[in-house]
């Protein structure tokens, strides 16, 4: 058999369907973001990233680096191994401490990336209660559809944030069964919010537990960041808090917060949190150091709130197709995978500007956009540079410049991408 062609096809059939990614060489530069050095061809210029998950620029605060550094100095770069083997390091405990206290629950408990702790915590947690139904939002990360397959347990969909439809399936359920509804606080790639009192209210009148992903959130909302539960004070009525650390924290890693029973229940119990190599403790120390200043400091949240707005109406008053977005999202339809892709790479080569394409199946057919993530760090300057650059590939491209746009006149010609077999957000 001929193996190489097998792999070989694979990618051809990415690159007929225009979905082939291509990963930009860029190098940030710490104290100039959203600044980054692009490297191709053996040349390198500097370029401005507007679509970093990095929502507020803390991968480069000097609390964080400086932490980080002292660390790495005085306990080395690795974590040794697991922690089953080679023990917990203590910023590490230090960590789930403050995360634990960020969400007002018993524990935390840390994992290599948030990938892997909606997977092993949603696996465990679903496999360890007989019979178990999960109730998952159509539009889930790839990450909990990859869980709620792992777990073996049945499951049921329910339209994106109907929770209408989410009651009929709870009361179509047997009263006594267990019953875990997982869903999200920001979908990424829309920028909308989940009805979570609603949720709660059904989980609380079905006897259900509640396991959201707060992954785009943490950080960015509530008084002291801790995501949109927290904004309007319901983390109290939420299970299982599940967050990372790689986006708004500027770190790395991923979590869940809950009872003591249920953290220890996931460590004692997930293959994917016991045998892996544990964070470092220099990131975990970092990590600690950034959830401290975000919970002290409204500051960067306030200005990339602002930021996040104007972008909105600048390029929107252009004509530009912005997208609904409640939060700090800024989506930009397109509509057409090889448009998309020509208008990231005319945005990089011709404008010094990185913004990656979103195709499918990241989103639906019809549905491609450009994603922008404004952060306080994105001055009013470089807002009326995207604008100009944006237009102008507009033009070029002979795309319309229809204005905002909503995006439910799409809805019916969609096809549906809930719970693929291969990912739908890459955030």
């Amino acid at each position: 058999m001929d193996y190489q062609s097998i792999f070989e096809g694979a990618i051809d059939q990415l690159k007929a369907e225009k979905r082939y990614r291509v990963f930009a060489d860029l190098e940030r530069i710490v104290g100039r973001f959203p600044h980054a050095i692009w490297r191709k061809d053996e040349q390198a210029r500097e370029v401005v990233i507007w679509c970093s998950n990095d929502y507020l620029g803390m991968g480069q605060h000097q609390s964080v680096l400086g932490t980080m550094v002292d660390t790495a100095l005085g306990m080395g770069a690795g974590a040794g191994g697991t922690r089953n083997i080679s023990g917990t390091n203590h910023p590490l405990v230090e960590l789930e401490a403050e995360l634990a206290d960020l969400h007002g629950k018993e524990a935390g408990l840390v994992f290599t990336s948030g990938f892997v702790s909606n997977e092993a915590a949603i696996s465990t947690i679903a496999r360890l209660m007989p019979n178990c139904l999960i109730l998952s939002d159509e539009l889930n990360h790839a990450s909990m559809i990859e869980g709620i397959r792992r777990s073996g347990c049945e499951k049921k969909l329910f339209r994106h944030n109907d929770v209408e439809h989410l009651e009929e399936l709870l009361a179509a359920a047997e009263p006594g069964r267990a019953k875990l509804i997982v869903f999200e606080s920001v979908y990424s790639m829309d920028g909308d919010v989940s009805p979570i009192k609603e949720i709660c209210d059904l989980a609380e009148k079905y006897g259900a537990l509640t396991y959201i992903d707060e992954v785009h959130a943490v950080g960015m909302y509530g008084p002291r960041g801790g995501g949109i539960a927290d904004r309007e004070g319901l983390m109290h009525r939420i299970d299982v808090i599940e967050g990372t650390l790689a986006k708004a924290f500027g770190t790395l890693g991923g979590y869940i917060t809950s009872t003591k029973a249920i953290c220890d229940a996931v460590r004692s119990y997930a293959p994917g949190f016991i045998f892996t190599t544990a964070l470092p403790p220099a990131i975990a120390a970092a990590a600690a150091a950034s959830i401290r200043h975000l919970k002290r400091s409204s500051t960067e949240r306030d200005m990339q709130q602002r930021q996040a707005q104007r972008a909105k109406d600048v390029l929107g008053g252009a004509g530009l197709p912005v997208m609904p977005s409640s939060t700090h999202i800024v989506p930009i339809l397109v509509g057409d995978p090889d448009l998309c892709k020509q208008a990231s790479d005319m945005l990089l080569e011709m404008h010094g500007i990185y913004i990656q394409p979103i195709n499918y199946p990241t989103v639906p057919r019809g549905t491609e956009r450009l994603r922008i993530t404004p952060t306080p760090f994105h001055d009013d300057d470089l807002i009326d540079r995207l604008k100009t650059a944006l237009t102008d590939v507009w033009t070029r491209l002979e795309l319309p410049l229809s204005g905002p746009i909503d995006l439910a006149a799409l809805a019916e010609e969609d096809e549906p991408v809930a719970h693929l077999a291969v990912p739908r957000s890459g955030g």
